[in-house]
């Protein structure tokens, strides 16, 4: 059968499409399903919207159904307010499903199932303690012991299990264990559990049960009941696969799953994204410590604050187009976030005038009584020339000819102009105005500064210019407002949220994040400490202007570009017809890390990506073309788009490209090695760097390893792989030369291991982080999370 449909595809080729074309070619699957399930324990974000967007999106492309699932199987975390808002938030996002479904739902045909893997000898009641448990598991290095339950007989498991259900035991008195392996590498396959008791009190099905299932139980279970065919998680979940199999080995193609499709899963590498966090624990202290006003404050990363702020669901929909799927995890510059709005915005937020800063003006040659209506385009020229149908909109939503797209405005003898638009001693190239200078008025003429008065702080409180005939000339044009008929406004300027790129890792300024955030995830007091200290004071800026009056008419979701400062909207929380705010969506173009009043100004944080923030020409159709075909290679689409416009990366890529794979090598060729290779100064060979990436992929080294490397081999010239070599730096993933770095660690901590025990489990990050630093980066971050866990529970 076909493998796609005639409509667009929305997911960019990619290792998984593959795998679903293969088993729709070979028969496997007549049609495809898969499945989005959030847990409703806290509110969507932007991780949300990416992965949705590659269960639906796969789903698209190849005329299948995506189904959402709520994973509610957690009675102690989880509210109706939740679930309802992941769907109303997956409504918003443009996702179409039939039934939402909950894993509650499927309450009775799981316990029925477990019961069957205990008559099949596969499941056995364990009564050891939480600790006992752990311990018994054993090490990587270290097979596990049996517990002292394991034998018990199919009779007395099933007696213990359905009281357990009856709720004759208190919370944590027994699990369900699977019978697997002890001795198995895959400590996931070592006897998981398959359910808890817990007695509290579910959101739909209140007290019936005080028993729930494991996530991995759920998970495989469900998905089959569901008919879903590819099962799609992220990468943390690779080594729970092995769980998922054993499961559908054992209880698919038995009642109730004798008529469902087997399903199947599949892990892609986790999205990060610059200066945010999308921890629901480190979200939830944003809110309960007064960093953010709520959950739906327009700086958070849910997806309530976005709607908020006035980001489209269009926007968000093609940056996780452009975010793309592969194997591996990685940070997404938030520059492709940014410009994903703006792209947005462009051309459908209509152009008026707002002064966020006023500085009076009087324009001393009109009558004190002039009033003139102007009527100025909504539309430049550059929307205007690529509409498809040669019509435009009005903020109301009409379409009309760009010329009947204007609106009035009132030119009066006061004006306010911005602040920053006057100076007294101008810096060199200032095309604004200054004493004896000139500027031209947003369609209005050209004005030339005659006289300013000060006020008692000495701050330019107002200025007195001329309005000069039509051979006047002026360099610069600026923004005003009628000081007569301009409305009262707030303007809220947000900015990002964090002053670093990663606040989440134990290495801030680091781009190793996404590497270290599977262990983060959990991370308690020290590391959110850390996270917090790096909220960016300014990310909120409120000031007091005014805007022209045309807007009053307009519907209350119009979103604008207000000339010369960025896209606005009105607040749809606060905003009153009579007291209007406004909030920032975006800036008009990068300003981060420029030396900007009030931000960072470090140049090395404005990265390849983030340069690529200025609106962007047109791509020819020779550049299409190559565009496509970088897609169908598994490129991203923002490195996609950096390539078909450099020739130079283009050509290094395609060189490199014949030593390895090109969708693992686009990402280093854009973002590491993109100014040198821009400018002529690369001195790492295409195929070195390919044998370089080929390490990383094989998990001899790490990502932080190879970042280091490569600038080690761009300032000497040595092959990168030598490097490697004669220093030592692969990857440092056995137990035995990581054990005694941790074991002083923790003996010089009993503090931190006392409170560790006492149940702030969170201080576990504090001890990977600082093995981490022991080892420069070099240990295995998965194996430090299990040796560090092993550790602090004995």
């Amino acid at each position: 059968m076909s493998t796609s449909v005639t409509e667009k595809r929305m997911v960019t080729p990619n290792f998984i499409s593959e795998i679903i074309e293969n088993d729709l070619r070979t028969g496997r699957y007549s049609k495809i399903v898969t499945r989005f399930p959030p847990e409703p324990n806290g509110f969507a974000h932007l991780g949300h919207a990416i992965a949705s967007y590659i269960d639906f999106g796969l789903a698209h492309d190849y005329g299948g159904e995506c189904r959402l699932r709520m994973d509610d199987t957690n009675p102690e975390t989880e509210k109706l307010e939740y679930a309802e808002a992941l769907i109303h938030d997956m409504r918003w996002l443009g996702w179409e499903w039939g039934e939402t479904r909950y894993a509650s739902n499927y309450f009775e045909e799981l316990y029925q199932m477990a019961r069957k893997l205990i008559q099949k000898g596969l499941a056995y009641v364990d009564s050891v303690p939480p600790e006992e448990m752990a311990r018994l598991r054993g090490t990587v290095d270290k097979p596990g012991t049996p517990s002292p339950y394991r034998e018990r007989s199919v009779e007395e498991n099933l007696e213990l299990f359905e009281r357990m259900r009856a709720g004759e035991f208190p919370s944590g008195a027994h699990v369900l264990r699977a019978k697997i392996d002890l001795a198995s590498p895959n400590m996931k396959l070592r006897d998981p559990v398959l359910y808890r008791i817990v007695h509290a009190e579910h959101y739909r099905t209140g007290r019936k049960w005080c028993i729930y299932p494991s996530y991995d139980f759920a998970q495989a279970t469900t998905d089959a009941l569901d008919g879903v065919t590819h099962s799609l998680c992220s990468l943390e979940f690779v080594d729970n696969r092995a769980i998922y199999d054993w499961l559908m080995d054992h209880l698919w193609g038995e009642p109730p799953l004798d008529k469902t499709p087997r399903p199947h899963q599949y892990e892609f590498g986790r999205r990060s994204l610059e200066y945010t966090v999308v921890s629901k624990r480190k979200l939830r202290k944003l809110v309960e410590g007064g960093y953010v006003s709520g959950w739906d404050d327009p700086r958070m990363p849910t997806l309530a604050g976005q709607r908020r702020r006035g980001v489209t669901p269009e926007a968000i929909r093609s940056f996780a187009g452009q975010v793309g799927i592969s194997r591996t995890n990685r940070t997404v510059d938030i520059g492709v976030l940014e410009h994903a709005i703006r792209d947005d915005l462009n051309p459908r937020a209509p152009r008026v005038m707002a002064v966020t800063r006023p500085l009076k003006v009087t324009i001393t040659n009109l009558p004190e009584t002039h009033e003139e209506t102007l009527h100025l385009p909504y539309w430049p020229y550059d929307v205007v020339n690529e509409s498809t149908d040669g019509l435009v909109p009005l903020p109301s939503g009409n379409r009309v000819r760009p010329e009947e797209a204007t609106r009035p405005v009132p030119f009066t003898r006061e004006l306010y102009i911005e602040q920053d638009d006057f100076a007294i001693d101008p810096p060199k190239g200032f095309k604004r105005l200054s004493p004896g200078g000139t500027v031209r008025l947003r369609g209005a003429g050209i004005i030339r500064c005659d006289a300013y008065a000060t006020d008692d702080t000495g701050q330019v409180s107002e200025l007195r210019c001329t309005l000069l005939g039509p051979e006047a000339k002026a360099a610069g044009v600026i923004h005003w407002v009628s000081a007569k008929h301009g409305l009262r406004a707030e303007f809220r300027l947000y900015d990002r949220l964090f002053t670093v790129p990663h606040p989440e890792s134990p290495f801030p300024g680091d781009s190793r994040v996404a590497e270290l955030r599977e262990f983060e995830e959990d991370t308690g007091t020290q590391e959110d400490h850390t996270f917090l200290s790096f909220v960016n004071p300014r990310s909120l800026e409120v000031v007091h202007g005014y805007v022209e009056p045309s807007v009053q008419h307009d519907p209350a979701d119009t979103r604008y570009q207000f000339e010369r400062v960025g896209y606005f909207w009105q607040d749809p929380v606060d905003s009153r017809p009579d007291a209007l705010v406004f909030n920032r969506i975006v800036t008009l173009k990068d300003t981060w890390g420029k030396g900007i009043e009030g931000k960072p100004q470090d140049a090395k944080r404005q990265t390849p990506n983030a340069k690529r923030q200025k609106e962007l020409p047109e791509l020819t159709p020779e550049q299409r073309a190559k565009l496509d075909i970088f897609r169908s290679q598994g490129v991203g689409e923002a490195d996609a788009l950096v390539l078909v416009r450099n020739e130079k990366l283009a050509a290094y890529l395609s060189e490199a490209a014949q030593y390895g794979k090109v969708s693992a090598l686009a990402s280093w060729v854009v973002n590491d090695l993109g100014t040198d290779i821009r400018e002529d100064r690369i001195r790492i060979a295409p195929a070195a760097l390919a044998r370089l990436v080929r390490l990383l992929e094989d998990g001899i080294i790490n990502t932080r390893i190879a970042k280091d490397v490569l600038a080690q081999a761009q300032k000497s010239g040595a092959d990168p792989v030598e490097i490697v070599e004669a220093k030592g730096l692969r990857q440092v993933s056995e137990a035995g030369a990581l054990e005694p770095i941790l074991d002083r660690l923790i003996a010089e901590n009993p503090d931190k291991v006392a409170a560790y025990r006492s149940g702030k489990t969170g201080l576990m990050g504090f001890f990977v982080g600082q093995v981490m630093r022991e080892t420069q980066g070099q240990a295995n971050p998965q194996l430090v999370q299990e040796l560090v866990a092993k550790k602090l529970r004995q």
